[in-house]
C-alpha cells in the first residue's frame, strides 16, 4: 500500500509540473500589451500547429490532474492516507 501511495503522490506531481509547464509555453489570445497599442507583430506561419498541439497536450495534461487528483480523493478517504 506504501508503494502506491509513493507512485500516485508522485505521479500527480510530475503531472501537475507538466501541466504548469504547458499552460506557461502557450503564446496568450491577445500578444501581450502590444495589442493594444496595435503594434504586435503578426504570428510565424508554423507558430499555429504549436500551438494547437501544445493546446491538445495541456488538455490531456489537464484531464489527467484531474484523474490523478480523483484517485487520490478516494485513497484518502478509505485509507486515511495523509500527504
Amino acid at each position: 500500500m506504501v508503494f502506491l501511495k509513493i507512485l500516485l503522490y508522485g505521479t500527480h506531481f510530475i503531472v501537475s509540473l507538466i501541466l504548469i509547464a504547458l499552460v506557461v509555453s502557450q503564446t496568450s489570445k491577445s500578444e501581450g500589451l502590444g495589442a493594444v497599442s496595435g503594434t504586435s507583430s503578426p504570428s510565424l506561419r508554423g507558430r499555429a500547429g504549436v500551438d494547437e498541439k501544445l493546446s491538445e497536450y495541456t488538455r490531456y495534461a489537464a484531464v489527467g490532474f484531474l484523474i490523478l487528483s480523483v484517485l487520490l480523493y478516494i485513497f484518502a478517504t478509505k485509507f486515511g492516507w495523509v500527504a
